[in-house]
């Protein structure tokens, strides 16, 4: 009997055990933080982002789109962190919270619903909680909601700190309060000029109260130095009694607003005004809306996690309605200066036409507004058409530091932004936009690779002295992926001319015709034309299969892949390589090695706690969204099958990994299609 007995209670610990196990599909936990490894997660609206940190009542920084300025290393545009508006700090019986003092200290991230909360214990006192929010709906506006549960009678003094960065000057701060027969407004402001003085960056900060108009409590403001000032008030809570305050806060600048110190100020009282609970529905809702294209996999709860942060990172550092295009390290911070590359184009933006075509709008937006920009890049180059830069910032202008050759050399950028603007006519067939952005964006990358070629004779023009999309590969000749996307370029802008009814240039044609993709001796595509089987840093030749379709062949592709994927190191190479293998061999229907990748795509470059993804296996300068992008496109293209044609998006047959049971996506094009796989 006995026996029976504890194999039950064996049985009861175990199942128990596999519950409290349970991964979520939408929330990470970090339980158990170490402040000396901790590589914060962003909460991002698109426009504002805002990074965690270890410290109660802390964020790391604020980083707004678009917001640049000439200072720092290389000589170069680079982001700029705004006013950290969201930092506070809170006393309890006139003694300040820190980090010593504390504990049950815990983090989590909702992905579903972007919201950040902060949880821990104050000895016998209290229980604090916090979360903070960028607002979905409002692009400059970040709310935070506290509550404080006594555990015995206590006092609390509660501060918001704005804090201006030490790269901002001319600092001048405010406090202003605007009394108003139902409320009154307590706006705590600051204004600052960047290091060359090119923009004025403002933010704005008000409590939010919930006690009746009259009854709040007094705020008082503290003027500590130039770049810091303060607002707080204090409030008695009784024993087992909860109390709950907010912060508001806009932050933007004159990059986004011709009069930004008003500007934060009025969005500031909008938020106010609106108040808490209606700033978090519609901002919930906001989000809801984006789910509604969703990845869903059967079978693996870790994946279905990973795949979900790297989803809801790319929806949280790009928003629909503007001319932004996110960085590799998109809202999480001033990593790679905040430039726009590749990246975006070839990694980040395909995944985004499937599942939100009005964001990708976006990001090809911010391409044809710089297109004068690239033309006149092109003409300094002796060039005809336009030469998009390899680094590209605010005005379009090239903004790669002189030391790097991948500037003036790096020239497959062009064709990477012109096949951007194809796929986006191709999963959206809007005429109307091919006619007005599209033609003139695939036109004259056109021209320029016809100007680009040297024309040694039939199949023999030749794209000399380029970086490769491997960048390991310098000034060298005849570089796979670089010819293979011109070659697409040619032919595309050709398809596009015929669709809206004109006549191409019809040298498009021969220069594509001539372009050659070179092989070894072994009947391997060939990376460049010396190339003797060196290391590589990324997927080169691989992108011929996909996203080109330059080499279709099943038994090419496998060559090619069995090939290069034994010649990328295990340290140093970023999150893509592995992504483009794991996408083509689930197209080849190799399930289980398409797993494979997947998982070493990402899994070597993870960083505490949030499993934060980071460029290269070991790395620590997450968050990289490039990789992101990649891994959803192994998911989207290679797993689903997805593939976008002329004629918009079709399913290709795939194979799943064997510990899959079914993979599910939602939202898909424009008329938010759903296709499984099992």
């Amino acid at each position: 009997m006995k026996r029976i007995r504890y194999t039950a209670l064996f049985l009861i610990f175990a199942a128990n055990n596999l519950i409290a196990q349970k991964i979520s599909p939408w929330i990470i936990k970090a339980d158990h933080i170490d402040p000396a490894n901790y590589y914060g997660i962003t909460v991002a609206n698109g426009m504002i982002g805002i990074v965690s940190s270890p410290e109660p009542f802390k964020v790391k920084n604020v980083v707004l789109a678009g917001a640049y300025d000439l200072y720092g290393r290389g000589r170069v545009s680079n982001f700029l962190n705004s006013f950290n508006l969201l930092n506070m700090y809170l006393e309890i019986d006139g003694r300040r919270i820190g980090a010593g003092d504390i504990s049950n200290f815990k983090q989590e991230l909702d992905m579903q619903h972007a919201a950040f909360t902060t949880s821990f214990d104050y000895g016998d006192k209290a229980t604090i909680k916090y979360t903070y929010y960028s607002l979905r709906q409002l692009p400059f506006t970040v709310l935070s909601d506290v509550s404080v549960t006594a555990k015995k009678a206590i006092n609390i003094t509660a501060a918001s700190v704005m804090e201006a960065p030490d790269a901002l000057k001319d600092v001048q701060n405010y406090y202003n309060e605007i009394d108003r027969p139902h409320v009154t407004i307590r706006l705590l402001t600051s204004s600052a000029k960047s290091p060359t003085g090119k923009l004025q960056l403002c933010a704005s900060t008000s409590f939010l109260f919930n006690e009746p108009h009259g009854q709040e409590p007094r705020v008082i403001h503290e003027m500590w130095d130039n770049n810091m000032h303060l607002m707080k008030f204090s409030h008695a809570i009784a024993a087992g009694q909860t109390y709950s305050y907010g912060v508001a806060g806009s932050s933007i600048t004159s990059a986004h607003h011709a009069d930004p110190l008003n500007e934060a100020e009025r969005l500031t009282i909008f938020a106010l005004l609106e108040g808490k609970d209606r700033l978090i529905q519609f901002h919930n809702k906001a989000w809801d809306e984006l789910w509604k294209s969703d990845i869903q996999i059967g079978g693996d709860e870790q994946a279905q996690q990973d795949v979900h942060s790297m989803l809801y990172h790319l929806y949280s550092f790009s928003r629909a309605g503007t001319a932004y295009s996110p960085s590799p390290m998109g809202l999480s911070g001033l990593g790679y200066n905040g430039h726009v590359f590749w990246d975006t184009d070839i990694w980040m933006f395909p995944a985004m036409l499937v599942l939100h075509p009005e964001i990708a709008r976006s990001m090809i937006e911010y391409r044809y507004e710089r297109l004068d920009a690239a033309r006149k890049n092109a003409f300094s180059h002796g060039y005809k058409g336009a030469m998009f830069p390899w680094e590209s910032a605010d005005s379009g202008v090239e903004e790669t530091p002189v030391w790097a050759l991948s500037g003036p050399f790096e020239h497959h950028i062009s064709a990477d932004v012109a096949l951007a603007a194809w796929k986006y006519y191709c999963v959206t067939q809007d005429k109307d936009w091919l006619r007005e952005k599209g033609w003139p964006i695939l036109s004259a990358t056109a021209d320029f690779w016809a100007s680009r070629v040297e024309r040694n004779g039939p199949g023999h023009f030749d794209i000399k002295n380029v970086v490769a999309a491997d960048e390991w590969a310098e000034n060298i000749d005849n570089n796979a992926f670089t010819n293979a996307a011109a070659k697409a370029n040619l032919m595309n802008a050709t398809a596009a001319a015929n669709i809206l009814g004109l006549k191409p240039d019809s040298d498009w044609a021969v220069v594509a015709q001539n372009i050659p993709i070179l092989k070894m001796a072994n009947g391997v595509t060939s990376e460049f034309a010396s190339y003797k089987g060196e290391g590589i840093k990324q997927a080169d030749v691989n992108l011929l299969a996909y996203p080109l379709n330059t080499i279709t062949d099943p038994a090419q592709i496998r060559k090619d892949l069995e090939y290069y994927e034994t010649r990328v190191p295990n340290e140093g190479t970023p999150a893509m390589t592995q992504a483009v293998f794991a996408l083509l061999y689930a197209r080849l229907g190799d399930g289980k090695k398409a797993y494979h990748f997947f998982k070493d795509a990402y899994e070597p470059n993870l960083n505490p706690p949030f499993r934060v993804i980071a460029e290269t296996k070991g790395g620590t300068n997450p968050y990289f969204a490039t990789g992101a992008g990649g891994i959803i496109q192994s998911m989207l293209m290679g797993f689903g099958g997805l593939d976008i044609t002329p004629n918009g998006i079709v399913q290709l047959k795939s194979a799943l990994p064997p510990n899959w049971t079914s993979l599910k996506i939602t939202g898909v094009g424009v008329n938010k299609e759903t296709y499984t796989v099992k």
